[in-house]
């Protein structure tokens, strides 16, 4: 049987980041789309130091807010994404995924649906009944456990998702997550009442997204990495991760 080469997509294992290299990475491999470029469809698969980052809608979060939250010792990023504000940190599986949609199905609204089908299956991976609400994200009963924040140009997606795995939530309480009052968040380790890292949740979370978008999954190769890397000036691997 043939390979579909439009629905492969290549995984990339990052690391642990922080945000401006990942808004980096982002732009450097959305703008692949453009050329024959063979790195098209990518997850880009990591961490972020602690940061704070919100999206078109920048309700009640001006200047003062910005300066009490980097005094947290957290970053502060505006974004082109959808949404409000959210946390990103260690032990939280972030997924940026860099497709053609084009490729897939040429709907923004289709996208997020099967973002959310991929995190409820994975749920379901761990023995835990998520679900879709009149909200952003998936929840687990009236807490959220995967926020959700897009951005298409042209059906080229970037942004995405963040799965808290063992994340420690209390950099929430900082933050009315997503604007949305009088709701929580959870992660993965406090729902099953044991650590499980983002090690342990990624390979379902590719099985799961394989499922969903109805595609195939390779490693991204080193030459490939290095290319792109190569072009942000980032051609170690060591000013990649590093804070």
């Amino acid at each position: 049987m043939a390979i579909n080469f439009e629905k492969l997509v290549k995984i990339w294992k990052v690391g642990k980041i922080n945000y401006a290299r990942g808004l980096k990475l982002q732009e450097q491999l959305s703008s692949c789309h453009n050329f024959s470029d063979s790195s098209k469809n990518v997850l880009l698969c990591l961490e972020h130091f602690p940061v704070y980052t919100i999206g078109i809608r920048t309700k009640d979060y001006g200047f003062e807010e910005e300066k009490k939250l980097k005094e947290t010792g957290a970053d502060f990023f505006k974004t082109n994404r959808g949404g409000l504000i959210t946390f990103h940190g260690p032990g939280q599986l972030v997924v940026y995924p860099i497709l053609n949609l084009k490729h897939f199905t040429p709907s923004m609204r289709w996208y997020v649906c099967q973002i959310e089908r991929t995190i409820i299956d994975l749920c379901s991976k761990f023995g835990l009944n998520a679900e879709t609400s009149i909200d952003t994200g998936v929840w687990i009963g009236n807490n959220k456990i995967c926020a959700i924040g897009i951005h298409g140009s042209r059906f080229i997606t970037t942004h995405g998702l963040a799965f808290n795995c063992n994340t420690d939530l209390a950099w929430f309480d900082n933050i009315v997550p997503c604007g949305l009052v009088g709701k929580g968040v959870t992660s993965l380790s406090k729902e099953l009442n044991r650590d499980i890292s983002v090690d342990e949740v990624l390979p379902k979370f590719i099985d799961s997204f394989c499922t969903s978008f109805n595609c195939g999954a390779i490693a991204i190769t080193e030459e490939e990495t290095n290319d792109i890397l190569d072009k942000l000036g980032l051609n170690r691997k060591a000013e990649c991760i590093s804070h």
